[in-house]
């Protein structure tokens, strides 16, 4: 597949499937980028998003806003699940140059933050997210999010 070795096992960054090798060219064609500069945090929502979530993935994920970005514009995911403290480039900026991009507009951004004081939603969503989860993150909240964008009919 684009952007990543053909096989992958659950929890090492690459395709959430229950400890298990697949083959990604047998998933369902659903990609997630997951962004958050802590490996814990994302390696907890990428076992979150396999346990909890109905469905398999192609899960991508990145350390920082510019990676968010690049992979974003390469790899045309279905959903961005993006932390909005990150070094070299913030979630919120990240967020707007994906919105920015006519590549990259459509893909859907869901905020993923310890940011929960007042107005840091709002923040968030005039940034260019679609939706916001606070951390820690409630897996029926994640479950709902997620279906919510996933089940969209598909973009142009």
């Amino acid at each position: 597949p684009k952007g990543g070795k053909p096989r992958r096992k659950f929890g090492d960054g690459g395709i959430g499937c229950v400890g298990k090798w697949v083959e990604a060219q047998t998933l369902r064609e659903n990609t997630i980028l997951v962004v958050d500069d802590e490996e814990m945090n994302r390696n907890l929502l990428v076992q979150m998003l396999t346990y909890f979530v109905p469905g398999t993935f192609r899960i991508l994920e990145g350390v920082d806003g510019i990676e968010a970005v690049e992979i974003a514009r390469r790899e045309r995911p279905d959903l961005v699940l993006l932390d909005l403290s990150l070094p070299r480039k913030d979630g919120w900026t990240a967020a707007r140059e994906i919105k920015d991009d006519a590549a990259t507009r459509e893909i859907p951004v869901v905020a993923v933050t310890a940011h929960t004081m007042i107005g840091d939603r709002e923040s968030a969503l005039a940034s260019g997210c679609d939706d916001f989860l606070s951390k820690p993150i409630d897996k029926e909240e994640l479950r709902r999010v997620v279906g919510r964008w996933i089940g969209r009919p598909e973009r142009a």
